[in-house]
């Protein structure tokens, strides 16, 4: 860990209360936890850039920071509201995570932004929200080898990466997904760490799910990506709605709408419906199809009128767009 991070680290009972600083517990994609110190009007984006100084990560606007929020782990902080507003007792808990996932991560300029995506997929199939083929999983898993081993030789302590790889897909047992992953690693011999992690991250982004988030509705799962929005069952992917396809996104109370474009065999325009467990479940998947929407497709941010007048800023800086246009270094 940097000096930097050390510093910031957690240790109950040394921090002092100061007036009018707030203590913030992050944890990060690797499973670490830092503390971080902000004003007690600091918003969400001068906690986002403070955590990506320390990460140093440049392309910091693909990150975003999850919070629990009544039972749901995984909701959004909102950057352009005050910290104070989201949290009460301390420490504030967030967690540093992926929000925009890049359609070509290794692509990306920053390395040590690549570096964090990389951890967010291994995080993502570790935890079940990005499911592969058990093939797919061995080669990934082999590629992580490569990349954390290097070559296969007397002196690789690859028994226990191995055993640390995530649990195969039933019905796969773990001794033959070890037994195709040590197979696959053979072949990487000559492969640098670097080139094993973009042959990781080039393969992930292959996967259906990749950097997908998912909203739970009745009878489907609706899956937002940088494509747009798909339609799942159990990881598999049963149609997808392109976000040239899309017109507009509404809800009303538990609905959430969807109106399409007309195709060439359509003589109007389609309108279609999914049911969601709550009103907030409904709001929440509205607004991430928004910013995804806005992220991926707009030249720029702009300003969302809501069901009850203007929502306000997006809780995105820049588009993708833009990011494209402007090296790292002249984003901040």
């Amino acid at each position: 860990m940097r000096e930097s991070m050390r510093r910031l680290a957690f240790d109950d009972g040394e921090e002092k209360a100061v007036r009018g600083v707030r203590r913030v517990r992050v944890e990060l994609l690797d499973g670490e936890h830092i503390t971080i110190e902000v004003h007690r009007k600091a918003r969400g984006e001068d906690l986002l850039d403070r955590i990506c100084e320390d990460l140093d990560v440049a392309e910091k606007d693909y990150f975003g920071l999850l919070h629990l929020q009544r039972g749901d782990p995984r909701v959004w902080v909102d950057l352009n509201k005050r910290l104070s507003k989201t949290f009460r007792n301390e420490p504030w808990e967030v967690m540093f995570a992926v929000k925009f996932y890049p359609p070509e991560p290794t692509e990306l300029e920053d390395e040590v932004s690549r570096y964090q995506i990389g951890l967010a997929v291994k995080k993502d199939i570790a935890e079940g929200r990005l499911p592969c083929s058990p093939i797919t999983l061995a080669l990934l898993s082999s590629y992580e080898l490569q990349a954390a081993a290097g070559d296969h030789g007397a002196g690789c302590q690859c028994g226990a990466l191995l055993a640390a790889a995530p649990p195969p897909p039933a019905p796969l047992a773990r001794s033959a997904l070890q037994d195709n992953v040590h197979a696959l690693y053979l072949k990487h011999r000559g492969m640098s760490p670097a080139q094993a992690e973009l042959q990781y991250l080039a393969s992930a982004a292959r996967l259906p799910l990749y950097g997908a988030h998912t909203h739970a509705a009745r009878d489907v799962t609706l899956a937002l990506s940088a494509a747009g929005l798909a339609l799942c069952n159990e990881g598999v992917v049963l149609s997808r709605f392109p976000w040239p396809k899309i017109i507009k996104m509404s809800y009303n109370k538990r609905s959430f709408t969807l109106k399409l474009r007309a195709s060439e065999f359509d003589e109007f325009e389609t309108d279609v419906s999914f049911k969601l467990p709550s009103t907030r479940a409904c709001k929440k998947l509205w607004k991430c199809s928004v910013e995804h929407h806005i992220f991926f497709r707009r030249e720029a941010p702009v300003s969302v009128p809501g069901r009850h007048g203007a929502w306000g800023s997006p809780s995105c800086r820049r588009t993708l767009r833009q990011l494209r246009a402007r090296p790292p270094h002249l984003t901040s």
